[in-house]
This record gives C-alpha cells, sequence and structure tokens, in this order.
C-alpha cells in the first residue's frame, strides 16, 4: 500500500515539482492529490501540465482546480483575457503555450475541465485549493468559485482562539464536517511561514513557489514533509509572480 500525498500550489515551476517528487522517492503505489494552481508564475506552466498527463499515467492522482487553472483553461477555450490574470502570472502562461500543436492544447483543454473542485477521501478529510463558504459543508455550496477562489475560510482558522477545541460550541461549524481538511491558494509565507502550517484541522500546503518558496508535499497519514528547493532559485534570470 502506497503513500497518500499532498501537493501545494506549483505555479509552473515544473524543475521544483521533479525536484521534490525525486526528494519524496516516489514510486507507483503512491497516490498523488494536487491541490491547484499548476500555471502561471514560471516558464514552464504549459510543460508543468504535459507533465502532468504523463505522471497520471503512472499514479493514481487527484487534481483539484485552482483559480489560475480555471482562468488559463478559460484563456485556452474562449480567448478570453482577463486583465487580473495577465497581471498575476497569466503572461506566463500564454508565453508558454505559444509553440503547442493544436492536439497538445486539446490534452491540456481536457485537463483543466476534469479537475475536481473538491475532494473528499474514505477517512473524511477534505481537499480543496481555497475552502467554502457555506456552514453545511462544501456539497451545498452555491456557486463553485469559492472552492478555488474563497480566503475566508483560511482567514478564520488564522484567528481562531489556539485554546478552543473542536468540541466546544463556538467552534466554527464549517471546520467540524472533516478531520481534516487540506487548502493551498494563499501563500504561508505571507504568515512568515516556510514549511506547511498548520491549525485547528486544517494544513495549509501553499509555501510560495510562485514567489521566494518552495514546492511542498506532505504525507497525511505520517505528515512527513518534503521540499523543493525554493523555485526561483531554479529558474534564474526569470521574475516569476514577485
Amino acid at each position: 500500500m502506497g503513500r497518500k500525498l499532498v501537493i501545494g500550489d506549483l505555479h509552473g515551476g515544473l524543475r521544483g515539482l521533479v525536484q521534490l517528487l525525486e526528494r519524496i522517492d516516489l514510486t507507483p503505489d503512491d497516490q498523488l492529490i494536487f491541490l491547484g494552481d499548476y500555471v502561471d508564475g514560471w516558464s514552464d506552466s504549459a510543460n508543468t501540465v504535459s507533465y502532468l498527463i504523463d505522471l497520471s499515467r503512472q499514479n493514481s492522482c487527484i487534481f483539484l482546480r485552482g483559480n489560475h487553472d480555471d482562468l488559463a483553461h478559460k484563456w485556452l477555450e474562449t480567448g478570453e483575457l482577463n486583465q487580473k490574470w495577465l497581471e498575476h502570472g497569466g503572461q506566463s502562461s500564454i508565453d508558454a503555450y505559444r509553440d503547442f500543436t493544436d492536439e497538445q492544447l486539446e490534452a491540456h483543454m481536457e485537463f483543466f475541465h476534469q479537475m475536481f473542485n473538491y475532494y473528499k477521501d474514505d477517512e473524511n478529510r477534505l481537499f480543496v485549493h481555497a475552502g467554502f463558504t457555506n456552514l453545511h459543508g462544501p456539497d451545498y455550496e452555491y456557486h463553485d468559485t469559492g472552492y478555488y477562489w474563497d480566503r475566508t475560510l483560511w482567514e478564520m482558522v488564522l484567528s481562531l482562539d489556539p485554546d478552543l477545541k473542536k468540541e466546544d460550541d463556538f467552534f466554527p461549524s464549517r471546520l467540524q464536517h472533516f478531520k481534516e481538511i487540506y487548502i493551498g491558494h494563499t501563500p504561508v509565507t505571507r504568515i512568515g511561514k516556510t514549511k506547511p502550517f498548520h491549525k485547528a484541522n486544517v494544513w495549509n500546503v501553499d509555501t510560495g513557489a510562485a514567489f521566494k518558496g518552495p514546492i511542498s508535499a506532505i504525507d497525511v497519514e505520517t505528515k512527513e514533509l518534503y521540499q523543493s528547493d525554493p523555485v526561483h532559485t531554479l529558474y534564474p534570470g526569470e521574475k516569476g509572480r514577485n
């Protein structure tokens, strides 16, 4: 029986992902759960998606939808150019796709189309890019965008009294539905952390690969951590999303 490994935001940092998987010593028995944002940042956005498509033929992979993936998918399918997207990494994805064939583009659009908004495993753990807002849980969301844009779940977790227990009356309803929740989307570097950060029953695995941080992974059973080098050091001369 292999490991269940959760991997944080990639942002086109294929060299970091390859290095991370080498340090994990990945085997075909391991399951990989990717928390989204595969594109927008470093110059390998398109190549990262190609690599993930190939990886899914070797390993059991769950690919969750990130906000950057959604924006890139819309551009690939319709040519829609969101100005904010261009300002926050979108141009790097446009550049990365310039020499792709129609066949390659079709395969990538299918990859984006098949992503999950969230995933629940048989141990009652939730995996989602950003969060959810409905007090009854993610199955009751009114709008899909919350799964890959919402930051309120993470902000709520950070504001919790550390002495508050799950059985207490004021423990947030959103957190009571699951044994653990794994998210990305908001880099933990914003709170001065360089490794996946845990509070209450939430793990944030986005360690800022789009900026000055590494790509990170966590074994959900043992909580063993793995990290690449800071991704910007693997792309000298590039700015990423800085």
